[in-house]
């Protein structure tokens, strides 16, 4: 009876991570066939997220310059 236990749940493992695979694929394709827009970084919900954030983690802090690294 262990044996089958143990190769339930090894098979349990494999199909998960088949499946997680292909869907990893398929996200992959999906990324390559539409791409996501690049953000400017003047847009007014984007800096009133990061100046509130700002504030809220070292008060008093001025945002004036944003920059993205890659």
């Amino acid at each position: 009876m262990e044996t089958n236990l143990f190769i339930i749940c090894t098979t349990a493992f494999a199909a998960v991570f088949v499946l997680l695979s292909l869907m990893a694929v398929a996200m992959r394709l999906l990324i390559m066939v539409y791409p996501a827009e690049l953000r400017a970084a003047h847009d007014p919900a984007l800096v009133a997220a990061i100046t509130t954030t700002m504030d809220v983690t070292h008060p008093g802090t001025t945002v004036t310059k944003i920059k993205e690294v890659r």
